[in-house]
């Protein structure tokens, strides 16, 4: 019974934290963006490890991009390009899976602000700017990714 508690306390928790998350970011854009570590977590899920990590990590990267006007399934695709192209070179590594997750977060986090100034300079617009925050932010998915 308790476990059955936890369980429902843990769900709830993630699925706040799903929802809620990039709705903070639009507010305090110090927070970091965490989309490198949601990638590897959908990589994750792809890799036998669960549903529910590929379907939280969707709706996480779809709400962040919905919150922060960023364009939509472009987090989605540099994740799927990472995989398509990258990832079994990167799975070499599979002794080491640390080395495996911070390589493919670097990776994610590399595709898809290649992604997000390709389509700046493709529409002439100004998504994100590229500064020290996405440093920060590439920082606090390595230290995720090492914690798991």
């Amino acid at each position: 019974m308790l476990n059955k508690v936890l369980w429902i306390l843990l769900l709830a928790v993630t699925v706040s934290f799903v929802i809620f998350y990039p709705i903070l970011i639009s507010m305090y854009v110090y927070l970091p963006l965490f989309i490198g570590f949601a990638g590897y977590m959908i990589i994750w899920g792809i890799d036998g490890h669960g549903v529910r990590y590929i379907w939280f990590p969707m709706i996480y990267l779809l709400n962040l991009e919905a919150n922060l006007s960023l364009p939509i399934f472009l987090s989605l695709m540099a994740v799927l390009l990472f995989y398509l192209t990258l990832y079994e070179k990167v799975r070499y590594f599979k002794r080491c899976s640390v080395c495996v997750g911070l390589l493919s977060v670097i990776a994610i986090n590399i595709y898809y602000f290649v992604l997000l100034l390709g389509y700046d300079f493709m529409f002439d617009t100004t998504s994100i700017f590229v500064d020290s925050l996405l440093l920060y932010s590439l920082i606090f998915d390595l230290i995720f990714v090492v914690l798991i």
